[in-house]
């Protein structure tokens, strides 16, 4: 939420806590090394929006002194909370199967925000009923090489460019939205949809589209059809998912397993499906679902799937699916992010 440029003198502090909600729990936080880890900041799992503009209209200390006289007021959930609600009903699943496991959803609070604000959060987060103990507050630093030490497999901000960045490092990373209706989703059952292209693969064939067109992208993939995909930003994320998967897959639960994941792909099934789906099948990964729309609007598909986050790298797609009542993120990865730039600058023009 501050740029470091205006908190050089603020240190970093990492706190880790246990809410007043969940210190009567029996269960000890995962080694990050053996969970899943996923790294949500403030501003995409609560609504932050006044204090933002108090920031950008009056400063660090104004700032500041607004956060103090509002800590016991909680702030209001943002796009993130479902996401991470089905996150923490998944983890009681896997505890009631296998209780001394620690492969679990590990949620980690990123916020670039000063110690002071960390009561106003602890107090939100108890208000609300997360299980949330590991709380990065870096007063305006950035978070990346924090999320590199506790094995992130997914970072999830409202801030592009630390998204970028922890792309260009590896981690799996996603830009999130605030529609502006939201469609109610399970609180059962996690549903995460993919794109397939520049998310859960390579941008080597959106290359080809955006280079030569339709008909070289059809003839690309049919003479490659054997050849697999390279992986995409993404895809370590779906493997996580997917390990979990088959924890209650190996209790009998295949029918009633709490998470489900959905490829939603402008790929035509028969033109160029078979190449996604043999490279899937090559990796191991089982998606459950598999929509190839053939350039059809992806956002009334998701409307019917209700995920609790869709993942593609164009904004369009974003776009289409915020407008649906879908929590969209974007992943700013491959040629897509080139073309959108050249957009952009054309209509300022």
């Amino acid at each position: 939420m501050m740029k470091s440029s205006r908190l050089h003198n603020l240190h970093l502090l990492i706190l880790t806590f246990t809410p007043l909600s969940t210190q009567i729990s029996v269960f000890l936080q995962p080694k990050p090394e053996n969970a899943v880890t996923v790294a949500v900041s403030s501003r995409v799992l609560f609504r932050t929006e006044r204090e933002q503009k108090v920031f950008e209209q009056k400063g660090v200390e104004e700032y500041l002194r607004y956060q103090i006289e509002h800590e016991n007021e909680p702030f209001a959930p943002g796009p993130a909370f479902p996401f991470v609600k089905a996150l923490e009903a998944v983890n009681t699943r896997l505890r009631e199967l296998y209780p001394q496991s620690e492969e679990l959803f590990d949620i980690v609070l990123v916020t670039y925000n000063h110690a002071h604000v960390g009561i106003r959060l602890i107090n939100t987060i108890n208000h609300h009923n997360l299980f949330i103990e590991r709380f990065c507050m870096t007063g305006g630093s950035s978070p990346i090489g924090y999320l590199k030490a506790w094995h992130t497999n997914l970072y999830l901000s409202a801030d592009a460019e630390k998204v970028r960045e922890a792309l260009a490092e590896g981690i799996a990373a996603a830009t999130m939205f605030m529609p502006e209706k939201l469609t109610e989703v399970s609180e059962s059952q996690l549903r995460v949809a993919f794109d397939g292209d520049a998310v859960l693969f390579s941008d080597e064939s959106e290359r080809i589209f955006k280079t030569h067109g339709l008909d070289k992208f059809f003839e690309h993939e049919k003479e490659n059809e054997d050849r697999l995909l390279d992986h995409g930003p993404l895809k370590g994320f779906l493997e996580a998912l997917g390990k979990l998967q088959k924890k209650f897959y190996a209790k009998g639960q295949r029918l009633d397993c709490p998470i489900r994941t959905y490829l939603v792909t402008a790929r035509s099934a028969a033109s160029s499906g078979i190449r996604a789906l043999k490279t899937l099948r090559a990796w191991g990964l089982e998606i459950d679902e598999a929509l190839f729309l053939a350039g059809a609007p992806k956002g009334p598909m998701l409307e019917k799937i209700r995920p609790h986050i869709y993942f593609d790298d164009q904004m369009f797609h974003v776009e289409g699916a915020a407008e649906m009542g879908t929590v969209a993120a974007h992943v700013p990865y491959g040629i897509a992010q080139k073309y959108s730039s050249q957009q952009k600058m054309s209509s300022g023009k």
